[in-house]
């Protein structure tokens, strides 16, 4: 793992979360895709606030992280008792797949494109 990338946050509007998370809480907009997703600087970590569209991990709040190469990581992770939820599959901006840890908790490996 390189680092905690992001932090998926799934939303019903994206434009009442903007105003929620940007607005009141003050978190800048880094960048927004449409209505589907949009990064806000979390301070070393991106809060993704994600519509439909980008919803990988269902309806759960999960924490993303940026790996090297996102094969070789899920070989290594499932060895160590990780559960496969989503095999890997080319998103709009990265490569990504998600797990779940023994406990039940859902997780993304991503790398850029």
């Amino acid at each position: 793992m390189t680092k905690l990338g992001n932090i998926l946050i799934p939303v019903d509007d994206l434009d009442k979360a903007i105003a929620l998370y940007s607005g009141a809480l003050g978190l800048a907009v880094r960048f927004r895709d449409g209505d589907r997703f949009a990064a806000l600087d979390g301070g070393g970590t991106t809060v993704a606030l994600v519509a439909a569209g980008e919803r990988v991990t269902g309806e759960v709040t999960a924490p993303s992280y940026k790996v090297g190469d996102v094969a070789a990581a899920l070989r290594e992770l499932t060895g160590a008792g990780a559960e496969v939820v989503r095999e890997p599959e080319t998103g709009p901006h990265e490569i990504r797949a998600v797990l779940r840890d023994p406990s039940g908790n859902v997780f993304v490996l991503y790398s850029s494109l």
